[in-house]
């Protein structure tokens, strides 16, 4: 069996996040994800997720700068939203932003098993 193409799958996950196909999620993610240090499980992942599209309903994930050393992945992603309401603490209210994440995963098994995530407040804060 050859070695899983770590770029394909996440390619493969942002497609799933994009498309909001939440039955698919356990595909691209292992059943005890950890997030920022903090285990949250496959649930509590997808739970996040769901409410960032609930309180984001333009949210689209769009990778700028992938870099893959398996078995870690990191990622640049950009967004350009409007969230309905308060964002980070901030209060957005409808205004469209744009803003970076930096993200770093760490695979197991072709599955996101970790995950180190930082949004770009500061961004966020300079158009409001």
């Amino acid at each position: 069996m050859g070695e899983i193409n770590l770029s394909v799958v996440y390619r493969g996950y942002i497609a799933c996040l994009n498309e909001q196909e939440w039955s698919k999620l356990g595909a691209f993610v292992g059943d005890d994800v950890k997030y920022n240090g903090q285990r949250i499980g496959l649930s509590g992942y997808r739970g996040m997720l769901e409410r960032d599209f609930r309180e984001i309903p333009d949210l689209r994930f769009e990778i700028q700068i992938l870099v893959c050393e398996p078995p870690h992945i990191a990622c640049r992603l950009h967004f350009d939203c409007t969230p309905t309401g308060m964002f980070l603490g901030l209060p957005v209210q409808g205004k469209r932003i744009a803003f970076a994440e930096n993200v770093f995963y760490e695979f197991r098994g072709g599955k996101i098993q970790q995950v180190w995530s930082i949004i770009d407040k500061a961004a966020i804060e300079s158009q409001l």
